[in-house]
């Protein structure tokens, strides 16, 4: 395993639609477990692959007790709204207000090219929805509705932390 490049904002591979897997070998196996690591070493909930610099459709989701490995995913189902604060690797420093929806299902396929499907509330959800935009050369910052300064941002980590005590 090794630690891969996270692209940022500016770069043209972020903004380009990945290809789907077709090749479910060695090479794919490799880059999810880079891609594993790397996010796990970024402290990130999710990363996809084209912020490693690979136009292919492969997300990764830390879900706390594990990682999820998702080949060629796509939603199935989605419900209800939340908004929330959003961030990305490949945005560093910067946070914003999005809207997403609270209830998301979707299937895809796992590293040997076997389909399932996977269900998200909440912050699992919301990751996503965001890690699939990303497939599709966008990033969060198209869809927040409003950016937050870095004051705002902080005030919000010191209320929250507040909150949590």
């Amino acid at each position: 395993m090794a630690l891969r490049m996270i692209l940022t904002e500016g770069n043209p591979t972020l903004n380009k639609v990945c290809r789907p897997v077709t090749a479910f070998d060695e090479r794919l196996a490799t880059l999810l477990d880079d891609m594993k690591e790397t996010v796990t070493h970024a402290n990130g909930v999710g990363l996809a692959a084209p912020q490693v610099g690979v136009l292919r459709r492969i997300v990764v989701v830390d879900l706390g007790d594990e990682i999820v490995e998702l080949v060629n995913p796509r939603i199935l189902e989605q419900s209800g709204e939340q908004d929330g604060l959003e961030g990305c690797l490949s945005v560093p420093n910067r946070f914003g207000l999005v809207k997403r929806p609270n209830y998301v299902k979707l299937e895809a396929q796992d590293r040997h090219g076997d389909w399932y499907e996977y269900e998200g509330e909440d912050l699992i959800a919301r990751c996503f929805c965001h890690e699939l935009e990303h497939l599709d050369g966008h990033l969060y910052t198209e869809r927040a509705y409003r950016m937050l300064t870095e004051e705002e941002y902080e005030k919000l980590m010191r209320e929250n932390e507040e909150e949590n005590k």
